[in-house]
């Protein structure tokens, strides 16, 4: 059966005002249930986590369940899930922290493809430590990062590749399993930003053959904050810089201060969230979340098809999303107009679609759009037929001014 989207949508107060959102890449709605758990665990006891008192056991069950939950949407155990401020902050500490082993002669891969927060750490560690940064390119006329490109830059002394499962800017899914296959045959680790594909794709750690794998529950339906995924094997390995008195046992020594456990009570609502779209009744979460994620893709998929149908029809619209395999996510420009321009007139109208190059400074110039990019068109669970008219006659209608 299709999504029931009038029944999800009336679980987005924000969608009451009457905005069609297709910002969604850059962070998502949030429904109730993840503001009523966040608001759940503020408004009982907590305290730092422990097993004496009350509010010492509801922050340690929090953090217990957040683990779990985190664990059965990527497709990784509990104890190799690390939380962080973000995704961006987690990638600097973890590279700070495997740059401790690299020296002058060591390789360190990155891709054209991935948004600065997948470059820049393993850029500026690797300067620090003297290795070489090797970069992967992209097909810019089909927006294709192939396991070829990542090959022809990989050497023995490549130490770590990171590269995304989804492109933010054009919503390209590279081979990830194949890349990493290549990457473990040369004795590399594989690093790959997930923040955009998780909004739309279950992930699944050994299935992707990640190393590390990072996601942001903020765009898909959760609070703020980063999730890192990795094997506990491989995160004893690692000893990051850390306070004296802080835990030593994985995964918490990777995890400075106090964690914000009623942001991790409104991620864990958010998977749940996400298990109930279309998950069998009395399935484990992780068999729920498999089918809420393939009900989504459908979902997604046909609005998305529906758009670029009716936006190919017009010569004034570029789409730069052109992967054969790739996310509900266009990015798209109009001859001389300013893609700003329509970002605004269209918000006129009340419907956010921004215009940027979204952080992904690499893939923009490399289209030939510099560090302007173009108008992001993102899809979200809550999506609808009516919100793609919108957005659709919106743009029609701003093209047309200049007739």
């Amino acid at each position: 059966m299709p999504l029931d989207i009038t029944a999800i949508r009336a679980q987005f107060p924000a969608l009451k005002e009457g905005i069609a959102f297709f910002d969604g890449p850059g962070g998502s709605q949030t429904p109730a249930p993840v503001i009523e758990a966040i608001a759940g665990a503020l408004a009982n006891p907590l305290s730092n986590h422990g097993r004496v008192t009350r509010s010492e056991r509801n922050a340690d069950d929090i953090v217990t369940a957040a683990r779990q939950a985190l664990a059965d949407l990527l497709g990784a155990r509990p104890d190799g899930i690390v939380f962080g401020r973000s995704a961006t902050q987690l990638t600097y500490d973890m590279a700070r922290t495997l740059a401790k082993g690299w020296a002058p002669g060591d390789e360190v891969v990155v891709s054209r493809l991935d948004h600065d927060a997948n470059i820049r750490p393993w850029v500026q560690m690797a300067q620090q430590a003297g290795a070489t940064v090797r970069w992967a390119d992209f097909d810019p006329a089909t927006g294709e990062l192939t396991t070829d490109d990542i090959t022809a830059v990989l050497t023995p002394r490549t130490r770590l590749v990171a590269v995304t499962a989804a492109s933010n800017l054009i919503g390209t899914r590279p081979p990830v399993a194949d890349i990493a296959r290549a990457v473990h045959a040369a004795g590399a680790l594989l690093w790959v930003d997930g923040v955009h594909y998780t909004a739309h794709c279950l992930p699944g750690l050994d299935d992707l053959g990640a190393d590390f794998f990072t996601c942001s529950p903020y765009k898909f339906l959760g609070p703020h904050l980063g999730v890192l995924a990795a094997r506990p094997e491989l995160l004893a390995t690692l000893v990051p810089d850390k306070l004296l008195p802080s835990s030593d046992a994985v995964p918490a020594r990777f995890e400075y201060g106090t964690l914000p456990y009623e942001l991790l009570a409104g991620a864990t609502a958010a998977v749940d969230f996400l298990a109930a779209l279309d998950g069998p009744a009395g399935a484990g979460r992780r068999q729920r979340l498999a089918a809420s994620y393939a009900a989504l893709e459908k979902h997604e998929e046909a609005l998305r098809r529906r758009i670029e149908e009716e936006l190919s029809a017009d010569a004034r619209v570029t789409c730069h999303s052109r992967a054969a395999r790739r996310t509900p996510t266009l990015l798209l420009t109009f001859g001389a107009r300013d893609p700003l321009d329509a970002y605004r007139y269209l918000a006129g109208r009340g419907v956010n679609a921004p215009s940027s190059a979204f952080y992904a400074l690499e893939a923009s110039r490399r289209l030939g759009l510099g560090d302007a990019g173009g108008l992001r068109v993102g899809l979200a669970p809550y999506t609808s037929e009516d919100d793609v008219a919108r957005l659709l006659d919106g743009l029609r209608d701003f093209l047309d001014q200049e007739r």
